[in-house]
C-alpha cells in the first residue's frame, strides 16, 4: 500500500497543481475544446486538447500560479483527462462539443439566461415542478449572486404571459382551493411522455359544445404552455388522432394502461406530425381525424383568407414578419399626412379547422379590420359586427 502511494502520479506538487487547474478549467469554461474555442489556440487547425491547454495556462496566470514554460504538454493533459474518466469526474462518452463536468454544461452567462427562463416559468406560467426546482437552485446560487453583486438574480429577461388558473397542487392545498384537475398527475404524465406509455385520462369539461366528455386512452406527447394556460398534446391509442386539450379541463384521474411502451422514437414521430399541423394552422386546434390524415398526406385543400387592416393597426400587422410561414402582406395606400400605410392586406392559406381561431384573432382589432375573403368568413364577421351594434343600440346614458 505504501509503495502504491509513493508511486502515485500526482504525489508531485506540480502534477497535483496541474490536475486541479485542469478541473478548474473545465468548470470555468464548460465546452472547452469545442470549435468555438479553437481561435484561441495557437494551432491553425482545431485541436481540442490544445484548446484546453491554452485555457489552463490562462487560468494559471489569473490565479498567480507559476508553471514551467510550455507546460503542460498535450500528451500530459491526455493522461490527466483519462484520470478524470477513471474516477468518474468525466464520462466515457465522446466530447465532440467540448469538455464539461457532469451537469456543469453552462457558462455563467448561459446559466443566467436559463435561470431567468426558469424564474419566469415558475412564477408566471405556474409550473409547480419548475417552481420547486427554481427555489432549490436559487438557494444554491445565492453565493454566486453575492459575488456578482446582485447581477445574477436580476431578471434581465422575463416572459409575462400569466396562467389564469390554479396550476400548483401545493398552492391549491395551502389556499384551500383544490380544483381536482390533471395538474395533480403531471409527474405521471411526464414519465409516460418520456417512456412512450399509454394512459387513461378523464375529460370533465367541454366548453365548445361538442360533448367530448369521458375517458380517453392516449399516448401523451407534450405539455404546452400557450397564452394563459397549460395544455396536453396527446395521441389517441386506437385512432392515432392528435389532440390538444387544456389541462384544467381534465380531472385528476390518470391510470397507466397495460399497453407496451412504444419508446421515444415513435413519440418523436407523432410529435413531428403535430408540429406540422401547428405550423400549417392558426392556434391550437388540430382538427378532426379524417381531415388530419388528409392534411398530413398533403391532400387537404387549404382556404385562402384575406383581411384588410387599417391604420394605426396596419403598422402593427406589418411589423409581424414571422407571424405565419404562409402569410403574404401587401401594403396599400400611403397616408399623405403621416407617411404610413392607411391599410395593408393580410393573406394566409389555412386549413378549414383554423378559421375559427383566426376569426378570434381578427376580432381583437374591431373596426380596424375588414375580412375580404372567403365569402363565408366575410358573412360571419358581418353578422358579428351587426350583433355588436345591436348590443349597444339600446343603451341609454
Amino acid at each position: 500500500m505504501a509503495k502504491q502511494e509513493r508511486n502515485h502520479p500526482y504525489m508531485d506538487n506540480l502534477a497535483f497543481t496541474r490536475l486541479m487547474l485542469l478541473i478548474a478549467t473545465l468548470l470555468k469554461y464548460p465546452g472547452i475544446g469545442s470549435p468555438d474555442f479553437s481561435r484561441c489556440s495557437q494551432n491553425k487547425q482545431h485541436n481540442a486538447i490544445d484548446a484546453v491547454r491554452v485555457y489552463l495556462q490562462k487560468l494559471a496566470i489569473e490565479l498567480n500560479i507559476k508553471l514551467p514554460l510550455g507546460y503542460p504538454s498535450v500528451a500530459t493533459l491526455r493522461k490527466d483527462l483519462e484520470t478524470l474518466r477513471h474516477y468518474g469526474i468525466l464520462g466515457d462518452r465522446m466530447y465532440r462539443w467540448g469538455y464539461y463536468l457532469g451537469t456543469g454544461a453552462l457558462s455563467t452567462t448561459e446559466l443566467k439566461i436559463a435561470f431567468n427562463a426558469l424564474a419566469s416559468q415558475a412564477e408566471y406560467q405556474g409550473d409547480a415542478q419548475v417552481r420547486r426546482v427554481y427555489e432549490a437552485v436559487s438557494k444554491r446560487l445565492r453565493g454566486l449572486d453575492m459575488e456578482m453583486k446582485g447581477e445574477f438574480f436580476y431578471p434581465t429577461r422575463q416572459y409575462l404571459n400569466r396562467a389564469i388558473i390554479y396550476t400548483d397542487p401545493e398552492e391549491m392545498a395551502y389556499k384551500g382551493e383544490n380544483r381536482d384537475t390533471l395538474f395533480h398527475q403531471l409527474s405521471l404524465i411526464e414519465t409516460a411522455i418520456i417512456q412512450g406509455q399509454a394512459v387513461e385520462i378523464y375529460r370533465s369539461k367541454d366548453l365548445y359544445g361538442s360533448n367530448r366528455i369521458g375517458y380517453f386512452r392516449v399516448f401523451p406527447l407534450q405539455l404546452i404552455y400557450h397564452d394563459v394556460a397549460w395544455y396536453l398534446l396527446y395521441e389517441a391509442c386506437e385512432s392515432e388522432h392528435l389532440v390538444i386539450g387544456r389541462l384544467n379541463r381534465f380531472s385528476d384521474y390518470c391510470g397507466l394502461l397495460k399497453i407496451p411502451a412504444r419508446g421515444l422514437e415513435k413519440q418523436r414521430q407523432s410529435l413531428t406530425k403535430a408540429e406540422t399541423l401547428l405550423e400549417n394552422g392558426w392556434g391550437l386546434s388540430l382538427g378532426e381525424l379524417e381531415d388530419q390524415k388528409l392534411e398530413l398526406e398533403g391532400n387537404l385543400p387549404f382556404i385562402t383568407v384575406k383581411v384588410r387592416f387599417f391604420s394605426p393597426v396596419s403598422a402593427f400587422i406589418l411589423e409581424g414578419e414571422l407571424r405565419h410561414v404562409k402569410q403574404v402582406i401587401t401594403p396599400g395606400l400611403v397616408d399623405r399626412n403621416t407617411g404610413d400605410y392607411s391599410y395593408i392586406d393580410y393573406q394566409v392559406s389555412l386549413p378549414p379547422r383554423s378559421l375559427n381561431e383566426f376569426s378570434l384573432w381578427v376580432n381583437r382589432f374591431l373596426d380596424k379590420a375588414q375580412v375580404l375573403s372567403p365569402p363565408q368568413l366575410v358573412e360571419k364577421h358581418r353578422l358579428s359586427a351587426q350583433a355588436l351594434v345591436s348590443r349597444y343600440g339600446n343603451i341609454v346614458y
